[in-house]
């Protein structure tokens, strides 16, 4: 199954040194947070296609990264998603899990990659432009008021989600992250 596993640039520069993703900030129980294709999403995107699923994922794995940046302040206000291919008896699926404070639906997608996940696996990285950063940054800093309901901060955030994440090739993290 295709996973979404949602990063920060400094958490890629990790996993890139030691050749493989473990567990850290967005991990839990001895597993790695990741988005997928799962019945929940499908029913809550009622859509067959399934570029458009995946893309529905992509941008929950893009949402999940903002979040892992708003925790790390060192960091590059750059949103980062690893796509990787993963055996479905190395996933567990979560049933609809509601995120605290991250708004209804927010872990729509969410499974969970047991033990670590090796860069081999990995099909490509899906990283913001330099020119999303200011955007990134503002979303960031209005995570903690649209999760209290704020609707003015509640659209700084979704605004985060007009820049496209670019895609990259594995061979290319080097340039990433250097």
């Amino acid at each position: 199954m295709r996973v979404y596993v949602p990063l920060t640039l400094r958490r890629l520069a990790e996993a890139y040194e030691a050749g493989e993703l473990g567990l850290g900030p967005g991990s839990e129980q001895g597993s790695l947070i990741a988005y997928a294709v799962t019945p929940a999403l499908r029913e809550w995107y009622v859509s067959d296609d399934i570029e458009e699923l995946e893309y529905a994922a992509l941008n929950r794995a893009a949402a999940a990264s903002l979040r892992l940046i708003a925790g790390d302040a060192g960091v590059a206000r750059r949103r980062v998603v690893l796509a990787a291919d993963v055996p479905d008896g190395g996933l567990e699926l979560e049933p609809d899990a509601a995120g605290a404070g991250a708004g209804a639906g927010a872990g729509l997608g969410e499974v969970r990659v047991a033990g670590v996940l090796g860069l081999k696996k990995v099909a490509a990285v899906h990283v913001d432009a330099e020119d999303a950063e200011g955007d990134v940054a503002a979303g960031v800093d209005a995570l903690g008021a649209a999760d209290q309901g704020d609707d003015d901060a509640r659209f700084i955030v979704d605004g985060v989600e007009d820049h496209e994440l670019l895609w990259f090739a594995t061979q290319e993290i080097p340039g990433l992250i250097g």
